[in-house]
């Protein structure tokens, strides 16, 4: 597998990630014998940054994860993340600390390679949105505490919010990787978006943190399973998925894939999550692509997918124009 730098941390990471969510569901409610089968399989074909959270499956995630961990063995990167609750808005920082422990705890693991803090980020900051004051004056201090504990390696962020503050947080130099969710019917956080263009505009969030040498994680590169251009979803998967940047509901989100299904009529791509994947691996800026996974099945479709590198120039503009034609 193609690996990739990593921004400023000095690791290099395959250019498609291991994603631990709800969404997909199968690090959160599969059985165990296929969450082996497909970790093991992933590591195997060279995957190795494994993305999980506190909050997916309230903990099951981390623990599944953790488990399998230790009975493989493989050499990998770990990332995790923070989410503050309402409640704890007042000790923003020892619920950061308090939160990574109990990663650790469920992790089985002294220290992990990246602790993200997980919230929106808005100039505001009205609750449960976190303003970029209480980022870089109580989340970034709290994780560089952390850092220097030798509990994380490095730090960063969910770029999700608003455009200007996510990007004072990226320039800020206080974390080393962002989250960004990056897709074929949200191209915004690399390229400027056409007047009218139905998705959150992320001000070519990419760009930045590229400037800033930050390590790029792409997130909802399928739309949340919308890009498979299926209604049907898998019984393991999350049956309800409210959509993050792009239509304000998923039926929309299913609506405008299908009318990027001339990218595969064309030729350009096998089938629509092909197209998806190498879409967003595609991006100069990206490091590593997250994509859910409900079985060992939908894994080998998206390494498949990976494995055939990014989309070519001619694809790309094909799917630009396709991309605009949403607009108004």
């Amino acid at each position: 597998m193609e690996k990739r730098r990593f921004g400023r941390t000095g690791l290099s990471v395959g250019v498609l990630g291991f994603g631990c969510g709800a969404v997909g569901g199968l690090m959160t409610r599969g059985p165990a014998a296929e969450q082996e089968r497909a970790v093991a399989r992933a590591v195997e074909l060279g995957v190795n940054y494994f993305d999980t959270a506190s909050s997916y499956g309230d903990g099951e995630s981390e623990r599944n994860l953790g488990r399998i961990l230790r009975l493989l063995k493989p050499d990998v990167v770990v990332g995790t993340k923070v989410r503050i609750l309402n409640a704890e808005r007042g000790r923003i920082g020892e619920a950061v600390a308090a939160s990574l422990e109990a990663s650790l705890a469920r992790l089985g693991r002294d220290s992990v390679d990246l602790f993200q803090l997980h919230n929106v980020i808005t100039t505001a900051g009205a609750a449960p949105d976190l303003s970029v004051a209480q980022v870089l004056d109580e989340v970034a201090p709290a994780l560089a505490r952390l850092r220097a504990q030798g509990k994380t390696r490095f730090v960063g962020i969910t770029g999700i919010g608003e455009a200007a503050a996510l990007r004072q947080v990226v320039e800020s130099g206080t974390m080393d990787t962002a989250q960004v969710p990056y897709n074929l019917l949200n191209p915004s956080p690399m390229r400027a978006l056409p007047p009218g263009y139905p998705a959150h505009d992320f001000g070519q969030l990419m760009r930045h943190c590229q400037r800033a040498d930050m390590g790029v994680i792409g997130i909802r590169v399928l739309a949340a399973g919308a890009l498979s251009g299926q209604a049907e979803r898998h019984p393991v998967a999350m049956q309800e998925v409210a959509p993050i940047g792009t239509a304000a509901d998923y039926a929309t989100d299913l609506g405008r894939a299908r009318r990027l299904l001339p990218l595969v009529q064309e030729g350009h791509a096998g089938n629509l999550v092909e197209a998806a994947i190498r879409f967003a691996i595609s991006a100069d800026a990206m490091s590593t692509v997250l994509v859910g996974i409900a079985s060992q099945e939908q894994f080998e479709i998206a390494a498949a997918a990976a494995a055939k590198g990014g989309l070519p120039a001619g694809a790309l503009a094909r799917a630009a124009a396709l991309q605009d034609a949403l607009a108004g």
